[in-house]
């Protein structure tokens, strides 16, 4: 029954979408589902969270109902499913009642696969809905935004609970992807699915380039911005910016130098934020400068870079930001400016909200990042409970690292202490332990008559904090936001601690902002496949001109990633254009001939140079 059942689900992954295997996780996935099972599914941005749901719909009898946040993130879901010969619909307010309630009779009547619904809308509609209406799945997509502990916590999303109890039957699938454990949980919770499998994926984005930059003033930071642009011509990029009037200004001066940009922030009328928007999809508009109110309807897979003009107020809204960028797979950049004064501004908005305890925790975790010297994707990594215990060579510290000591014997003094406090205490207390303080609450709880009081009195605090911070970072331990901010030791933290495995750490150095480098980033460009430029431009005017005549987005029609392949590979049959990675039988007989026109001639052109 199992293999039958992924024999199904690869035909119909070559059939639509034109790929010839799942990701391992992916598998599993549909498996369970098509099961009938419950599911929690973390996977990164472009990392194929869509295929998880998706497939499953279109094997089982019956539509899928798929809710999600944003109204322009169903219109891109629904036109790339539609451009792949799926029957998919939305019923949202952007449409007319009438169109609305015909797609519902088309539900009904069998002919839609996936139905896509806000929350809001979709509690509204319940109550209509009659048992003939055959539900395949329920997927929540975006699923973080229901939960307390979420970084764009949503009250509506809250009475999703209802629809386990009205369809109990019917599997449920929730979909994110950034969820620390206390989110993870939560959202189990907050659904009425506690008992659902969990599925999580690697976080990693091994294609995108992390950096940082420290201390540069406003002037400093456009010219760096400016220098960064110029070594990506023609790409699209977001820079993200704390308040609006930043969003206005940075696109105001980006277009005083010649580049094409504009603003986006929730102060706009919804009009001129949906004009905005579908500029950037349609490739019409290269560079937004926002503020965190644009992106999570983003559905574009050639976003080539992000750039942080401040730092983010959490690692999981950084997490999610960055990954808007890469998302074909392709090389990207996600550049981060910082410095005090966002320190000074985000602790202020961290203190104003109504968790503030867990809002500044979050901030000191992102701005602990910031201030790495350590491999910044470890840290990254290990912030969301993954153990990478390499180096990445694909960020800055990576690039040019700072100088390295063996840390292990300083790991196991701090994480013995931990461990003889039965991990009931927090960093600060472990260092009084390690420096033998005699502060009254260290004494009355007897912490100085354990066997590792005083054995690192030979490090300052500030050393020992710095060190403290490294094995956070590696992941030696977590920390417990729900429990008084106590330390735990992880699995990689036992085999340091018994001597199993060895770390090293970033010498301590005093504090210091060191100027910023005037390294070059190198651009993604010349990194891309191996292909003929001019040809690959020939192919994204082709691709621009049928998206334009449809009323699509571009990447609706290929991606990046597939254009590249295309000028690889240069088909110019049908056979040979259908056997494309990323090209399934509907768009093989839609598009084989504009584009491999377009091929054959350019080949004609160029005999001779293409041995």
């Amino acid at each position: 029954m199992a293999d039958t059942m992924i024999h199904k689900a690869l035909a119909v992954l070559s059939q639509f979408y034109g790929y010839k295997s799942f990701y391992p996780l992916q598998r599993q996935v549909i498996h369970h589902v098509l099961a009938g099972g419950d599911a929690l599914v973390l996977m990164p941005t472009g990392g194929g969270k869509s295929l998880c749901f998706q497939i499953p719909a279109l094997i089982s009898p019956g539509c899928a109902i798929v809710v999600t946040p944003l109204l322009a993130l169903m219109k891109d879901q629904v036109d790339a499913l539609q451009a792949n010969g799926i029957p998919a619909a939305a019923v949202n307010s952007q449409q007319t009642e009438v169109q609305n309630r015909e797609v519902v009779e088309q539900v009904y009547a069998g002919r839609i696969k996936l139905l896509y619904i806000s929350p809001e809308r979709l509690l509204t509609e319940l109550d209509s809905w009659s048992a003939d209406m055959r539900i395949s799945l329920i997927a929540i997509d975006e699923a973080h935004c229901i939960s307390q502990w979420g970084h764009d916590f949503r009250p509506e999303y809250t009475r999703l609970n209802v629809l386990k109890k009205r369809f109990p039957t019917v599997p449920v699938v929730a979909l994110t992807a950034t969820a620390d454990r206390l989110t993870r949980t939560d959202i189990l919770t907050q659904l009425g699915i506690s008992g659902a499998k969990m599925f999580v994926s690697s976080f990693d984005r091994p294609n995108i380039r992390l950096a940082v930059e420290t201390g540069l003033s406003g002037k400093q930071k456009l010219a760096h911005i400016t220098r960064f642009i110029e070594r990506h011509p023609g790409e699209s990029g977001i820079i993200y910016c704390l308040r609006r009037k930043n969003t206005e200004d940075m696109a105001a001066s980006l277009c005083r130098l010649g580049f094409n940009a504009k603003a986006f922030h929730a102060g706009m009328t919804t009009a001129a934020k949906l004009r905005v928007q579908r500029e950037f999809i349609n490739d019409d508009t290269p560079i937004i400068c926002a503020t965190i109110a644009f992106g999570m309807g983003i559905d574009k897979s050639n976003v080539r870079w992000v750039i942080h003009s401040n730092m983010p107020r959490n690692i999981e809204g950084y997490y999610q930001e960055i990954g808007r960028a890469g998302r074909d797979g392709a090389p990207a950049e996600a550049l981060m400016f910082y410095n005090y004064n966002d320190m000074v501004t985000l602790q202020h908005f961290a203190m104003e909200s109504g968790q503030s305890d867990i809002n500044l925790e979050k901030l000191r975790r992102m701005q602990q990042f910031a201030e790495a010297g350590v491999c910044r994707r470890r840290i990254l990594l290990n912030y969301f409970n993954e153990a990478f215990d390499h180096d990445c060579h694909n960020c800055d510290v990576c690039s040019s690292p700072p100088e390295r000591i063996d840390g292990s014997k300083l790991a196991q003094m701090a994480l013995s202490a931990i461990k003889r406090t039965h991990e009931q205490v927090g960093a600060s207390m472990v260092v009084d332990i390690l420096r033998a303080s005699r502060k009254a609450e260290l004494v009355q709880a007897g912490y100085d008559r354990l066997r590792t009081y005083g054995v690192g009195r030979a490090l300052s605090f500030a050393e020992w904090n710095a060190y403290m911070l490294q094995m956070l970072q590696l992941g030696l331990f977590d920390v417990a936001y729900d429990d008084a901010h106590h330390l735990r030791i992880t699995p990689f933290g036992e085999e340091v601690l018994y001597g199993r495995a060895t770390v090293q750490f970033t010498r301590w150095q005093p504090r210091q902002l060191k100027a910023a480098k005037k390294k070059a980033v190198g651009g993604t460009a010349a990194a891309q496949h191996d292909t003929n430029r001019q040809l690959f431009e020939l192919l994204c005017q082709t691709r621009a001109d049928l998206a334009h005549r449809q009323g699509v987005p571009p990447s609706v029609v290929f991606s990046d990633k597939v254009l590249h392949i295309m000028a690889a590979e240069l088909p110019v049959t049908s056979e040979q254009f259908g056997r494309l990675y990323g090209v399934g039988e509907y768009k093989a007989q839609r598009y084989w001939q504009p584009f491999t026109r377009v091929i054959a001639e350019w080949k004609a052109r160029h005999h001779g140079q293409l041995l």
